[in-house]
């Protein structure tokens, strides 16, 4: 038995929801600045995170979810989550963006995943209120993968990460099989394979068995 753990923003989905709920701000530009900063390792992600939150602060909840309803996944990323469920994969989604998102995207593919650990932006009054929580702004990766694999009695050594940025190494340093999904350039030496597209992906987990 195996686990494939992803990455949600940059890597199943080239749907930034920062940037997103930026749009909705009018405060996309800065969200960009600060997320490139952190996926290159210039800043914490935790910093990062609360550092774009911050900005959200009274963002009217209906915005908000506009902005989640816009994040897709990327081509084919459906059909292989589906495939590998079908082959009795276990699937999970780690990510530092937003559970509301993340549900969004697979809600329009019609797939699920077994796990989701995501984060939360909390809501007052029916805005955003700048805060953020979750188990990913100061937890890791890593520590994630780990407690699932346990849980799934599954070897560490059987376990896949893919990912792409700066928050990920952790996990893919991890993973039994770290996979880069178009890596930044401070995380590719940390990759036992770099791809650019689902199909590539789909080829390289043949291969190792998880699909038929």
């Amino acid at each position: 038995m195996s686990l494939v753990a992803f990455d949600f923003d940059g890597t199943l989905s080239d749907s930034e929801m920062t940037v997103l709920l930026g749009s909705q701000k009018g405060v996309a530009d800065q969200m960009a600045d600060i997320t490139e900063r952190a996926m290159n390792d210039e800043i914490s992600y935790a910093k990062s995170l609360r550092d774009r939150a911050a900005l959200l602060e009274g963002l009217p909840e209906e915005d908000a979810q506009t902005a989640f309803d816009e994040v897709v996944l990327r081509p084919d990323a459906g059909t292989l989550i589906r495939e590998l469920n079908d082959a009795g994969v276990t699937t999970a989604i780690l990510t530092g963006g937003f559970e509301r998102g993340v549900e969004a995207a697979l809600a329009k593919e019609r797939v699920s995943v077994d796990t989701i650990v995501a984060n939360r932006l909390p809501i007052e009054d029916g805005e955003l209120t700048g805060e953020v929580e979750g188990p990913l702004i100061e937890g890791t990766k890593d520590d994630a993968l780990e407690r699932l694999a346990k849980e799934r009695e599954i070897p560490i050594r059987d376990t896949y990460a893919v990912g792409d940025g700066a928050n990920d190494l952790p996990m893919l340093e991890t993973a039994g099989h770290a996979i880069g999904f178009i890596p930044k350039r401070a995380v590719r030496p940390s990759c036992d394979v770099v791809v650019a597209t689902m199909e590539r992906l789909h080829t390289i987990f043949e291969e190792d068995g998880l699909l038929d």
